[in-house]
């Protein structure tokens, strides 16, 4: 019973469920190797609920144990049975694949907070999705605009085996104009890479460009750490946030990574956030608790505008991005997902605590590749 009442969670901002005008189901990995990601996913909404103090809100919270078929599950009880309005917070984009098409056709709005896989973006598209993360690919398009601009050759490359890995190195080499010493794709959950290192041994590359998120990324950077191999690592913020960093330690040092936030972009709202976020949990936030904040501040922009009955009038509310987004500048293109500027960040050391810091931009206002493929 207990373990029911924590996978659900209802919260109103100190409302009941009779008084709460717009039901969000947030379905996220509270489990298992990638819960760190969903914890903070988590936190970042959550938090900009209660800052707002609404009490026309209810959440119902469901851990997809990073599971494809419990997704599935879970959207289908909150979309029969609890009746929800909005869709909110998968990770990983093989549960995205699996919950949005499904969710979307019945006429429920996605919102998303991370996962944003090419088919979404281009052919795939809908009027009731929208990412407010990114598309999958940006973080690592402008990880390849970085390794030219670094003047890389010969890079290695390697991600998981899902739709957000095939993106990722598609995304670097979109933006990448030197050579490359490999190619790979890793299995998804993997957790030893000793393979995959001597491969990046032997190769003759001058850089190595990975995505592998949440405990993939720990178990890489260790053994990376490791090897001795001391070729120098380039990766998306996925592999390069504060839960992470925390774990990995001092290998990841000096490391550059892409994103399209980070806790000292120089805004007000930015400010606030990292503040209120850090006193609230006792951490600093993540990319991760960034989208869930921006996610969370959308909605409620979209809700002082339209009545999410109004498919229309909601819809149209919710592309005016009407709020002020940790990321400063922000808004959506013509299928719905954000234009925005991306990062290069290097892992820096703060007293105790292993973080990011920005060190240049790597790409201005970017879309994504897809868009022509969107017919709406």
């Amino acid at each position: 019973m207990l373990k029911q009442l924590l996978a659900s969670v209802a919260l109103a901002a100190c409302a009941t469920t009779a008084m709460a005008e717009v039901k969000v189901g947030l379905i996220t990995t509270l489990s298992g190797g990638g819960a760190g990601l969903g914890i903070d996913t988590r936190d970042g909404f959550m938090l900009a609920l209660e800052q707002a103090g609404r009490d026309d809100v209810e959440v119902v919270i469901e851990d997809d144990q990073q599971k494809p078929d419990v997704a599935v599950q879970l959207a289908d009880r909150l979309i029969q049975s609890e009746k929800v309005d909005v869709l909110t917070g998968i990770v990983w984009s093989n549960l995205a694949m699996a919950v949005v098409p499904a969710a979307t056709a019945q006429g429920l709005f996605y919102l998303s907070t991370n996962a944003a896989p090419a088919q979404l973006a281009g052919a795939g598209c809908n009027p009731n999705y929208f990412s407010v993360s990114y598309q999958n690919d940006n973080l690592h398009e402008a990880a390849g605009a970085y390794a030219t601009k670094a003047g890389f050759a010969n890079s290695f490359i390697l991600a998981p085996n899902y739709p957000a890995g095939k993106d990722s190195l598609n995304g670097f080499k979109r933006f990448y104009e030197g050579e490359l010493a490999g190619e790979i794709y890793t299995d998804l959950g993997q957790t030893d890479y000793a393979a995959e290192i001597a491969q990046i041994r032997a190769s003759g590359a001058d850089s190595v460009f990975f995505f592998l998120p949440g405990g993939m990324g720990i178990s890489f950077l260790k053994q990376y750490a490791d090897s001795g191999v001391d070729l120098p690592l380039i990766g998306p913020a996925f592999s390069f946030d504060q839960n992470i960093l925390q774990a990995v330690g001092d290998a990841a040092l000096g490391v550059k990574n892409t994103s399209s936030w980070s806790k000292d972009l120089d805004n007000a709202a930015n400010a606030a956030f990292v503040t209120a976020y850090s006193e609230k949990y006792g951490r600093l936030p993540s990319l991760y608790s960034a989208q869930g904040y921006d996610t969370a501040n959308l909605l409620l922009s979209a809700m002082d505008k339209a009545e999410v009955s109004d498919d229309e009038a909601f819809r149209a509310a919710l592309m005016e991005a009407d709020f002020d987004s940790v990321r400063g500048k922000f808004s959506f293109n013509a299928s719905q997902h954000p234009v925005q500027d991306l990062y290069v960040r290097e892992v820096v050391r703060e007293g105790d605590i292993l973080t990011n810091q920005i060190v240049d931009t790597a790409i201005t206002d970017r879309g994504h590749a897809y868009e022509a493929e969107c017919k709406m």
